[in-house]
């Protein structure tokens, strides 16, 4: 056999097993851990078990939801900062941010964008990701497909500053 015939085979076949069906990794982030090692934060404590008073009322069990010896770290973040831990669990629009919201959704809310934002960069990452089964050596791919869609803030800062509108301080640059 001739030495174009060999290359001619050997391209044919490369081309041949690429269009295999195979579910392409499209999460981009190198997450694995190396060993067996235990993950510290699969864990969380939870509260000290309590007796209750009176058997007869405890309430009925609601299979999924939270149990009252589960903690509440968002709850608890907010207690230790000062704030009302009750206001972590409420449901809606608290009415002192009532004139926020109105002015957010002037121009109108979709409900579904949650849903479109998802199939969407669901898309992004498919097609970003088309050819991570040929690297050779692992790596976390996220922030170089995202770069574009990326702000950096300093330079926004700079760009709001010279434009004479009023921004807050901000730390040195670098910091």
């Amino acid at each position: 056999m001739r030495l174009s015939h060999v290359a001619l085979t050997l391209v044919a076949a490369l081309a041949l097993s690429a269009c295999g069906s195979y579910e392409r990794d499209i999460t981009m982030r190198l997450l694995e851990q190396g060993g067996e090692g235990p993950d510290e934060f699969g864990i969380l404590p939870s509260k000290p078990l309590e007796a209750p008073t009176d058997y007869a009322a405890l309430p009925a069990p609601t299979p999924g939801q939270a149990n009252r010896t589960d903690r509440n770290p968002r709850a608890e973040g907010i207690a230790a900062l000062g704030g009302n831990a009750a206001r972590a669990d409420a449901a809606g629009v608290p009415a002192s941010d009532g004139a926020l919201v109105r002015h957010a959704s002037r121009n109108g809310t979709n409900p579904n964008v949650r849903a479109e934002l998802a199939a969407e960069d669901e898309k992004f990452r498919s097609r970003k990701s088309r050819f991570t089964k040929i690297r050779i050596f692992k790596q976390d791919t996220y922030a170089k497909a995202y770069k574009r869609q990326t702000l950096e803030p300093y330079g926004e800062w700079f760009k709001y500053r010279r434009s004479g509108a009023r921004t807050p301080a901000a730390p040195p640059y670098g910091e």
